[in-house]
């Protein structure tokens, strides 16, 4: 199996997901259907269009590599895996889309033995691009979703994330899933500040040095982190479950969901901040 090099990734990338981003934004607070999967989620016609972009850049530049993507998963289109696999989540955040907020982005990863070594994320609404552009190497660009992207023209920045002040900790948490449990396992946390965001850009937040940690109880989507858990990782920090272990990718048996898990800003944080699943 030939696996695309993070150049050729971003440079077969780009050009997509910019088009899906467009796809995206044609029907952002318009008229459009809005329909409901098993689990009660919402779906549009933008997520769906936006995904067979992406699935058809993927699908060219490494034909040999199998995707889970969020809206053929849904439709019962799984192929096997056996550990290196690219994870799609075109329109992540769609409840935040169909109300309006711009808290929306798409997710692209790689996971090469069950762990993520590439990925890549946007934000349509204001163009804020971030991208591993190395296995140790995180950047940013801001892009113009609404014109057709050119890998050689987009400059990318690096972002690292910070070191913590271990007295005044800033946490990243969810603008849309207030949780009381959550609230609870902060009280006792040194922490200064919360920043929300929305989908996966908590993450990104962390990368560039905003925050310190990201909690989540409860399951997830793998296709919902893995891009984020990519550019963390390559930016210095790391993702685990509640016992410290990385989280790894590509559990088909559990439905592709991922355990509770902790995003930190520097690993080391683990040794200072506890939480328990139950």
């Amino acid at each position: 199996m030939k696996i695309p090099s993070h150049h050729e990734l971003v440079r077969a990338l780009l050009p997509a997901v910019g088009a899906a981003a467009r796809v995206e934004m044609s029907y952002f607070r318009g008229d459009f259907a809005i329909e409901r999967k098993a689990d009660s989620s919402p779906v549009t016609v933008a997520d769906q269009e936006a995904e067979l972009i992406i699935l058809k850049a993927l699908t060219s530049a490494a034909p040999d590599v199998p995707i889970i993507a969020e809206e053929q998963y849904s439709a019962g289109i799984i192929p096997d895996v056996d550990g290196t696999l690219f994870l799609v989540d075109a329109l992540d955040g769609t409840r935040a889309f169909v109300k309006g907020n711009t808290d929306f982005t798409i997710n692209v990863a790689l996971i090469v033995e069950r762990a993520p070594v590439f990925g890549l994320i946007l934000l349509p609404a204001n163009g804020q691009l971030y991208v591993t552009t190395g296995p140790n190497a995180a950047g940013f660009a801001k892009i113009d979703a609404q014109s057709e992207l050119d890998a050689n023209e987009v400059m990318f920045e690096p972002v690292r994330t910070r070191e913590p002040d271990p007295n005044a900790l800033v946490v990243t948490l969810s603008n849309s899933h207030p949780s009381k449990r959550l609230d609870q396992a902060l009280a006792d946390k040194p922490i200064s500040s919360r920043l929300e965001a929305g989908s996966s850009l908590k993450f990104c937040r962390m990368a560039e040095g905003k925050a310190d940690f990201y909690p989540r109880f409860g399951s997830i989507s793998e296709w919902d982190i893995a891009a984020g858990h990519a550019i963390l990782k390559a930016a210095g920090g790391e993702v685990t479950d509640f016992e410290g272990v990385p989280l790894r990718y590509g559990n088909h048996a559990a439905s592709y969901r991922t355990p509770p898990f902790v995003a930190w800003g520097k690993e080391a944080l683990k040794s200072q901040l506890r939480f328990d699943a139950v």
